[in-house]
């Protein structure tokens, strides 16, 4: 992926993503019962819990995907924590009854690594890409292959490296 400061930008607000969010989860709820959801982390916690919230779901999981590794070029796609295998056990057979969340999908390679897992889990994103796209069953707003999304909760008045990059 090319440098994200030549892309288009896409900032989003905490508002804008808390309405997309739940905009996700009313969409969500036509597609259900579900009997739990499974965050990829970290970009799915934040629309996890509002989506777990706003459907009453109460088992929630984590898979640890690493692919973005300095915020700007995707490199090879790695499970740094499975889907544990209670939540795996809860579910019916692939995954079926389990709802996938994450912010965005961008490439697809994170959301195929987690179908290869969960083959007949339900996969929601509140962004999406169209490379992407064709990996995940629901998402709310597409953007162009093109276009870097600024998290709220990477921003600032301008972008905000993260603490363990030693800026202040």
């Amino acid at each position: 992926m090319s440098d994200p400061h030549q892309q288009k930008a896409f900032p989003v607000s905490w508002d804008q993503f808390h309405r997309d969010a739940r905009a996700l989860a009313w969409r969500l709820s036509g597609f259900g019962p579900y009997e739990g959801l499974v965050c990829i982390t970290r970009g799915g916690l934040v629309p996890a819990a509002i989506v777990a919230r706003e459907l009453g779901l109460r088992l929630i999981e984590t898979v640890s995907i690493a692919s973005y590794h300095d915020y700007k070029n995707q490199g090879e796609t790695q499970v740094l924590k499975p889907i544990a295998q209670s939540v795996l056990d809860a579910a019916g057979e692939g995954g079926k009854g389990l709802l996938v969340i994450d912010d965005l999908v961008d490439t697809g390679s994170t959301a195929r690594l987690v179908r290869a897992m969960l083959p007949k889990a339900h996969f929601a994103t509140v962004y999406a890409k169209p490379a992407g796209r064709d990996v995940i069953d629901t998402f709310i707003t597409e953007v162009s292959q093109d276009t870097w999304i600024y998290f709220p909760w990477d921003m600032g008045l301008s972008f905000q490296p993260p603490i363990r990059d030693g800026v202040a």
